[in-house]
């Protein structure tokens, strides 16, 4: 892969250029996102894949970012409350930079699409000319597409329908019998596929606007066509509830109808498309020029993820089947049993997620286990985690569900998984009304030899089967009473609300993460003033609260050397002179979506050593994980757990050349140059089963 570098972060956009603009970092990771789709070492269809992901993140930062801002100038802000910064300036800034974004998209799609030519497949945007595939056409679209569109003339009588978030539709001109011009628009339902297969030798696809537009005769027969032109919009998706509402599902199957009416942030609009037609979609979704995009290309790029469903394997990364950890099979798949002879963590997903299924399906059936209590954010409307709390209930365990309602985008699902899970039995708790819950744990009690002993899991991730085959998490199994202790007190906390007061092994947002990195942080500095070894490492998806920034500034100014993997946003300026010049930031991106969050501390001794601290989090550096948030810092004390993360993990990411970054003091990202010899973190674990996990194959048992 050549030397690659992203545009700087725009300065001015804040009035202390000491950090940079957290949407405006934001842009610069999914340009990094985009920059994969963009590099022809990359498999072609990953290529497409990660096309479509960059712009499905665009249009959530749209339709919660932008909405947000764009909430505060309706409000009558002039300048973010917290940050001082111009809010149309930067609104101007985001805009231009998105185009630049939008633009590259529509830029790399047609080279896609022709390297899929090479290979026999061919996506077309237009009929082909051959009769018998326009008859085979008329009648897909009249078995297939006819029953599902309702077809809208505009007039007095009849006023332009609404369109819901993410709603793709197509305007028409046509020309009365009557000699009349007339509009009309059609909706394009979610259900319907974006692309048809045609029959025949050879792979071909057709974009479904193609089809509609070619059998606009079909729905009207006696008008003459003019012109069409598609559209796609999006809406603001934040909602709000009422803290003390007395139902909370209602209250929020309540906010999620009026989710789907938020006001138009963004409509994406076919550059061809007549003035009358511009003219009346401004109009009827109440915008402005500020709120369009032209495009040269098709509308919703996000739906060119379903060609993955056509794409052949040998133009996907090889697959990769993840190892289930030998420990446990060496004790025949008692996760218990293995969790009582050492902790164990679990590398997702280099190691199966089948792990943490089974720990609880176990749990479900052990007629020793007595209580289980969980905590969902984020899982499939089927999951298998939700089956086993529901099958321990019914078995008669005490089963504590603790669901995050406001999971942004998971609210319907989690609403339905609730409402199963207390008709099975469990005790279901939403946690605390003005705190979204998004630590990730689980705890099991069980009865070995008259006493009670807690089993408990820790993870970075959600417990969602899916995305813990794409994010890199880890997932952290032990019996150490401390441990368990501590896991009783939290979940005491989500269903009471009584704090707690002292925990031995973690801490937890909202009241004790801020002061306990601080502290950490300050303990860094006075070693290294003292000249004892001193140093930090993070690794987290964004860093973004300004008030731990500065604690690390203040770390570089002592001479604290520290090294930072933020994935995504980070408002952290490095390298500059008298700031920050001992702090260095990468951000890896490549095949996994870099998702678990570690912070080690040099306490004293050198990196690697046994007085490091070491801790894995649930939380990012934000202002909300840290003060808005429940989230839970595990310290992890187990020799062989610290060396997997420490010297396996932690070091393999610092070495990692494919994948990562190089954040710049001017706010661009640069990516070094490459050839298939640079090593890649990813691969590395592919290949290199980890520590906690070894089990029989380690040739020398580590009795940590």
């Amino acid at each position: 892969m050549k030397s690659k570098k992203t545009d700087p972060i725009i300065d001015g956009s804040t009035e202390d250029e000491s950090f940079f603009n957290r949407e405006l970092s934001w842009l610069a990771f999914n340009e990094r996102v985009l920059s994969l789709a963009e590099d022809d070492d990359k498999p072609l269809g990953e290529r497409i894949r990660f096309l479509a992901i960059s712009a499905d993140n665009l249009n959530e930062f749209f339709m919660v970012r932008v909405a947000g801002l764009r909430q505060l100038v309706d409000r009558g802000f002039k300048r973010l409350p917290k940050d001082d910064v111009d809010i149309d300036q930067l609104l101007t800034q985001i805009m231009a930079r998105s185009a630049k974004l939008m633009a590259r998209q529509n830029q790399v799609l047609p080279e896609l699409i022709g390297c899929l030519r090479d290979e026999n497949i061919h996506v077309m945007s237009d009929i082909p000319d051959d009769e018998q595939d326009r008859l085979w056409l008329e009648d897909w679209f009249i078995d297939n597409v006819l029953p599902l569109i309702t077809p809208t003339t505009l007039d007095p009588s009849h006023p332009f329908p609404f369109f819901h978030n993410d709603g793709k539709g197509m305007m028409l001109e046509l020309t009365s019998p009557d000699s009349k011009p007339m509009q009309s628009v059609i909706l394009l339902p979610a259900n319907l596929p974006r692309f048809v297969k045609l029959p025949g030798d050879g792979l071909r696809l057709l974009l479904v606007e193609a089809v509609i537009r070619a059998s606009i005769v079909k729905i009207y027969p006696r008008h003459q066509f003019v012109s069409a032109a598609m559209f796609s919009i999006l809406r603001d998706s934040e909602i709000e509830i009422d803290d003390e509402a007395n139902d909370l599902i209602h209250e929020f199957e309540n906010a999620l109808r009026a989710r789907q009416r938020g006001n138009v942030v963004l409509l994406t609009l076919s550059k061809d498309a007549p003035k009358p037609i511009r003219r009346l979609l401004k109009s009827a979704m109440g915008i402005d020029e500020n709120n369009f995009f032209n495009t040269d290309g098709p509308v919703a790029l996000n739906n060119f993820s379903e060609l993955l469903h056509y794409i052949p394997k040998h133009l996907l990364f090889p697959a990769f089947t993840p190892r289930f950890p030998q420990r446990i099979r060496d004790f025949n798949g008692d996760c218990f049993a293995a969790i009582r002879n050492k902790d164990i963590i679990v590398h997702h997903p280099y190691e199966s997620f089948e792990v943490v299924v089974r720990y609880l399906q176990q749990a479900a059936t052990d007629p020793d286990v007595l209580a289980i209590r969980q905590t969902l954010y984020r899982t499939t409307s089927n999951s298998p985690i939700v089956k086993a709390l529901i099958q321990a209930a019914e078995n008669g365990k005490t089963v504590t569900a603790v669901i995050e309602l406001k999971a942004r985008f998971d609210e319907r699902n989690n609403i339905q998984l609730a409402r199963a899970l207390g008709r099975a039995g469990v005790q279901v708790a939403y946690g605390l009304t003005d705190l979204k819950i998004h630590l990730k744990m689980s705890l099991v009690v069980r009865r070995e030899h008259g006493k009670l002993v807690s089993y408990t899991h820790v993870g970075t991730g959600n417990y969602h089967p899916i995305t813990a085959g794409i994010y890199t998490d880890l997932s952290y199994f032990t019996c150490d009473k401390d441990v368990g202790r501590d896991a009783y007190e939290i979940f005491k906390y989500l269903t009471s609300h009584v704090q707690p007061d002292k925990l031995k092994r973690s801490f937890i947002s909202p009241h004790q993460s801020f002061p306990q990195l601080k502290l950490m942080i300050r303990a860094e500095i006075e070693n290294c003033k003292n000249g004892l070894p001193s140093g930090i490492w993070l690794k987290c998806n964004s860093l973004v609260d300004h008030r731990l920034i500065e604690l690390l500034y203040e770390a570089s100014q002592a001479g604290v050397p520290i090294e930072i993997l933020a994935r995504g946003i980070c408002c952290l300026r490095p390298g500059v002179a008298g700031l920050s010049e001992t702090i260095t930031v990468r951000s890896i991106i490549g095949r996994f979506l870099e998702h678990g969050r570690i912070y080690v501390f040099a306490n004293g001794g050198e990196f690697l050593s046994d007085k490091n601290i070491v801790m894995i989090s649930s939380a990012d550096l934000m202002p909300r994980n840290l003060r808005r948030r429940v989230e839970c810092f595990m310290q992890l004390e187990n020799p062989t757990i610290r060396k997997q993360v420490l010297h396996q993990i932690m070091v393999a990411l610092l070495r990692d050349e494919k994948n990562a970054w190089y954040l710049q003091p001017n706010g661009s990202y640069v990516h070094p140059q490459t050839d298939e010899t640079s090593f890649s973190c990813h691969d590395y674990f592919m290949s290199n089963p980890s520590l906690s996990g070894l089990g029989s194959l380690s040739a020398t048992q580590d009795n940590g």
